[in-house]
């Protein structure tokens, strides 16, 4: 006897999201064919007299369908959630049971199928965000909405999306408008046309701030070059114009005490009232001293 794997083994519902787990069961009942016996609790014919084996067989096993759908129901759900629903007789019953402990009243549903609608009307793509950010927020909305019975033409969609996209994608809003029929684009084909104008867009402002970059670069580089160029030409002009100044060797006259230029008097090696510390004679310093070495 083989065992079942986990890919046929039903869902297992906790308590919590319920519009899920009840989406997956259905899918799996379906799946089972067993649906119509929860759906419709439906009853197996009765047999006629002098039945033949095989009409006895074929009975048998329609009679089996219905246990074996609420048996799938039952291993599906946790003990604490089978409480709920153990006293419950039939298929149906059951699934209606749970239907109503987890999903609320008509009147909540209503409720929440209003909230839902509410918050799809209002919202808005942000300025920043992605195409298929604002997409999946907006079929989120949609999804929550069809779990609860309510369907939504997907028509509205595209027109909701359209009208709540910001000013960027107005260029490319009227293109479409121009070259296709809005009312038979499906949402598949709006959000790649969007996502396109939205990547080439992204690659223009790569493509600017590369230009900018660059240039800002650029600009530091000329800005860098011209400041050393303008420091090596003013550390020139003084070296050229240290001897233009006051106290230059161009600007002082010859000195009565050598006879040359380029030096003040006092400063003179050779001044009458100035002893040499080398001989001890006047008129000369020890550093032009020749008698230094005697």
């Amino acid at each position: 006897m083989t065992t079942p794997t986990a890919s046929l083994l039903p869902p297992v519902f906790n308590g919590e999201h319920y519009h899920i787990w009840s989406v997956k069961m259905k899918a799996y009942l379906r799946g089972q064919g067993l649906w119509q016996y929860v759906e419709e609790e439906r009853q197996p014919p009765q047999l006629g007299p002098n039945p033949t084996l095989n009409q006895i067989r074929m009975h048998e096993e329609e009679a089996s369908r219905a246990p074996r759908a609420l048996s799938h129901i039952h291993s599906a759900i946790t003990d604490l959630v089978f409480t709920r629903i153990m006293a419950c007789e039939t298929t149906k019953e059951s699934w209606d049971k749970l239907r109503k402990e987890f999903m609320g009243s008509d009147t909540r549903r209503n409720m929440q199928v209003l909230n839902l609608r509410r918050e799809f009307e209002t919202l808005r793509m942000q300025e920043a965000e992605k195409v298929k950010e604002y997409v999946d927020r907006l079929m989120n909305i949609v999804n929550k909405i069809k779990l609860l019975g309510v369907q939504m033409p997907g028509s509205k969609i595209v027109e909701k999306v359209m009208v709540s996209l910001p000013e960027r994608f107005e260029a490319k809003i009227s293109s479409l408008e121009d070259s296709k029929d809005l009312t038979q684009i499906t949402m598949t084909e709006l959000v790649h046309a969007l996502q396109a104008q939205e990547q080439r867009r992204l690659l223009r402002l790569e493509d600017a701030n590369e230009g900018a970059m660059l240039a800002t670069y650029k600009g530091k580089s000329m800005q860098g070059n011209y400041r050393k160029a303008t420091g090596e030409k003013r550390g020139k002009e003084r070296s050229n114009n240290q001897w233009n100044k006051a106290g230059g060797m161009r600007n002082f006259p010859a000195c009565s005490h050598c006879k040359k230029k380029g030096h003040a008097e006092y400063k003179c090696y050779f001044r009458p009232g100035i002893q040499c510390r080398a001989c001890k004679q006047f008129g000369h310093i020890e550093k032009v001293c020749r008698n230094k070495g005697e």
